[in-house]
Order: C-alpha cells, then sequence, then structure tokens
C-alpha cells in the first residue's frame, strides 16, 4: 500500500483497481515508471511508458449504477488536473520530453456481489486530450 494512503475499504478497493489496472497494463508491454504521483495540482494514478510512448492514466472503478459507469465518471475538471499534474511531472522529469505523450482511462466495472464474474477492464486509450491551464 501506498505510504500515507488511507487504511479505510474504499480507499484499499482503489489501491487494488489501480493494482489489476498496473497488471494489465504490464501484460501489454508497459514500464511502470511511478504509482500515485502527486503535486500540487492532484494525482495521476499511474504512469507509463512503452517504447517513446508516456502514458498517463486515470483509474476508476464502479459498481453498476444509475449515476453512470467508471469511465463516465472522469470529469471535464478531473480531466484537467490530470493535465496540469502530468505537465508538472514533464517539467521535473526532463527526461521523457522527447516521448509522445497520451492520457488513458481504465474503467473498472465490477459486476452486483451476487455475480462472481470477474471485474469488466475497460482501457480507453486516448481518453481526453490535454488541457493545461494554470
Amino acid at each position: 500500500m501506498t505510504v500515507g494512503r488511507s487504511t479505510s475499504p474504499t480507499h484499499q478497493i482503489g489501491q487494488k483497481a489501480e493494482e489489476n489496472a498496473l497488471q494489465f497494463l504490464l501484460n501489454q508491454g508497459f514500464q511502470l515508471i511511478v504509482q500515485n504521483y502527486h503535486c500540487q495540482f492532484g494525482e495521476i494514478d499511474l504512469i507509463v511508458f512503452k517504447n517513446e510512448l508516456l502514458v498517463f492514466v486515470e483509474v476508476r472503478q464502479r459498481k453498476a449504477s444509475v449515476f453512470g459507469n467508471a469511465a463516465s465518471s472522469v470529469t471535464a475538471i478531473k480531466q484537467r488536473k490530470i493535465c496540469q499534474a502530468a505537465a508538472i511531472f514533464l517539467q521535473t522529469h526532463p527526461q521523457f520530453e522527447t516521448f509522445d505523450c497520451r492520457f488513458d482511462v481504465i474503467a473498472i466495472d465490477v459486476a452486483a456481489r451476487t455475480n462472481k464474474a470477474a471485474p469488466e477492464i475497460n482501457w480507453i486509450e486516448g481518453a481526453f486530450e490535454a488541457i493545461v491551464t494554470f
């Protein structure tokens, strides 16, 4: 578990979702740079790379709900915060300045508790474009 992270059940579920997403990306040939990158603008769940591609990943997990699925919960405000955090990451890690960058979402929709099926992982590559406003 990440240092300083709450041990509440909600955070533990979120951590497990991030671990599942990370394992999924590692199986796709990506390498982890950092998990739970923090700066003054917020957090990026996963930053991974493959070849010359740097990917900033937001991981969302939701139960089936009338309020929308996991992917729809990544709002424009959240996208802006991720983009701002990515800009800070790039400013402080010049070794990645020549890499192409992309913003992905890994949405994990969990079936009802009575259904024992594995969670459905929906990988949305290029889920949104960079929006940077400071």
